[in-house]
């Protein structure tokens, strides 16, 4: 159990530190943390720790939340913090596999996939993936409707062979990309009741290769 004298007599050796006082009290504290003295005092009592005032406060000046609390240092938590992978995923955006779809937003929420389970997935090391939906039936059955894809955005070569998520007039495709010799840019579908799409290259901008799916998070 975390013991609130702990915390608090750690929390004063850091604002001593940086106010060069010699000595800080629980009234310091609690002004450091936004904490009513009075409130502050029932909590002690209570060995209630405000931990929401606490994690802010560490979150503003830097400080390692897990050393505070368990005594872990920095070093430590690296080769844990290193197993996973941390993924922006676009819950709303789908890359379509029939119709365009709705481009990129800034809009997302980041999920966490442990290290093993992505090269297992993708066979490769990068960290920097965002993941998006399918919508439509065009690349199946190599993708199917609504599967969740990991994109590479790092990855826009489309001499190698692939999957990749190509932006155009009409929105967001999810396809293997070709570059004909006369310059024209092919979407193909792996689904072949579908016959490929010609664009121009300026019509064409690569967002990033498909390098894993799953069916659902």
């Amino acid at each position: 159990m975390v013991d609130f004298k702990t915390v608090i007599d750690k929390l004063k050796d850091i604002i001593s530190e940086r106010s060069l006082s010699k000595k800080i009290f629980d009234k310091d504290v609690a002004s450091e943390l936004g904490i009513p003295q009075a409130t502050f005092a029932t909590m002690k009592k209570r060995n209630s720790i405000p931990y929401e005032e606490i994690l802010q406060f560490c979150a503003q000046k830097k400080i390692s939340v897990n050393w505070l609390f368990f005594d872990q240092a920095v070093d430590m938590l690296i080769e844990e913090t290193n197993k996973f992978f941390q993924i922006r995923y676009f819950a709303d955006i789908r890359a379509s596999a029939g119709g365009g779809a709705e481009v990129f937003d800034e809009t997302y929420e980041t999920i966490t996939l442990d290290e093993k389970i992505m090269h297992n997935m993708v066979g490769m090391g990068s960290t920097e993936l965002e993941a998006i939906h399918v919508d439509g039936e065009s690349m199946e059955p190599t993708l199917q409707d609504g599967s969740i894809v990991f994109v590479d955005r790092a990855q826009t070569n489309i001499g190698r062979d692939g999957i990749f998520i190509a932006s155009t007039t009409a929105g967001l495709f999810i396809k293997r990309i070709r570059q004909r010799a006369d310059g024209m840019v092919e979407l193909i579908s792996d689904n072949k009741n579908y016959s490929p799409e010609v664009l121009a290259p300026d019509e064409v901008s690569i967002v990033g290769k498909v390098v894993g799916n799953i069916e659902s998070l």
